[in-house]
């Protein structure tokens, strides 16, 4: 533990930067902070992402509706590299006023459909074209359920768990046991479902599962906070099973490439202009 105490002011000030990896980006204020106008390609659907966990949830599901031959779920995807504060460009707080990627702009509909917030996002998609959510009611108002589930605990995983563990200027013990803890609480949630489930909701593979996938699939296949060990994933072994059966889906697979902005030049896909790009 450390000894260090902080007695916090009556009205806290912004006077300084907090520190860590996106001290740079980070303020506390909403809106744009320079002009900048959005590209707009020759599909209806236009997205403004990047492939974070929450990007990747979206363009996975584009590419899972493409897969189903839903040719009109064809989409131009552009990046916005958050790392270099695209995202408070005045065209896409005009697309999302919370300066969070990812944004979809729909211009099949007159005037223009603005989606923000990425779990908002699957639901338009999904309902627009008829797939990856259920209509019976009870199925539903599952799929529904794990998809609010993973909206409402993954700022714990990332904001909470990720921050402090991987990205702040210090290692605090309090902070990260407190959010290392609800992370492995997370996990067991998970994988007392799908102890006796395929997917989260039953049988069916459904926007719930990509949602969920995109965040603790990264969590416990891939790299993401350096932390599997620490962790102790792979003790989770229906949570591993059901990520790595959904990792083998071709779409999964491109959704995954789709506004890849970071890592190594000859692995970055920076936009997506037509499913010939990835054939």
């Amino acid at each position: 533990m450390t000894n260090t105490t902080y007695t916090p002011p009556k009205v806290w000030q912004w006077d300084a930067e907090s520190g860590g990896r996106f001290a740079n980006i980070n303020r506390p204020i909403a809106g744009a902070t320079h002009d900048k106008a959005l590209p707009i390609g020759e599909h209806p659907l236009q997205l403004y992402s990047m492939a974070t966990p929450n990007g990747v949830k979206v363009t996975v599901l584009l590419e899972e509706l493409l897969e189903l031959g839903k040719s009109d779920a064809e989409y131009d995807a552009y990046l916005i590299n958050i790392m270099d504060g695209d995202q408070f460009g005045s065209d896409f707080v005009a697309a999302n006023p919370n300066s969070k990627i990812p944004a979809l702009v729909d211009h099949s509909t007159s005037p223009p459909t603005r989606v923000f917030e990425s779990g908002a996002i699957l639901v338009y998609l999904a309902e627009k074209f008829g797939a990856f959510l259920p209509s019976e009611p009870s199925a539903r108002a599952e799929c529904m359920s794990w998809l609010f589930w993973q909206m409402g605990s993954t700022p714990y995983l990332g904001g909470g768990f990720g921050h402090f563990y991987a990205y702040a200027p210090e290692k605090i013990e309090y902070c990260i046991n407190r959010y290392a803890m609800e992370v492995k609480r997370q996990l067991d949630v998970l994988d007392k479902n799908l102890s006796t489930r395929r997917y989260l909701c039953g049988d069916e593979y459904n926007i719930s599962d990509m949602a969920n996938y995109a965040w603790y699939g990264a969590l416990v296949l891939d790299t993401i906070y350096e932390a599997q060990e620490f962790l102790d994933v792979n003790s989770y072994t229906h949570v591993v099973r059901w990520a790595s059966e959904i990792k083998t889906r071709p779409a999964v697979q491109r959704g995954e490439r789709v506004n890849k902005g970071w890592g190594p030049e000859d692995e970055r896909v920076p936009e997506r202009h037509s499913a010939n790009d990835f054939t």
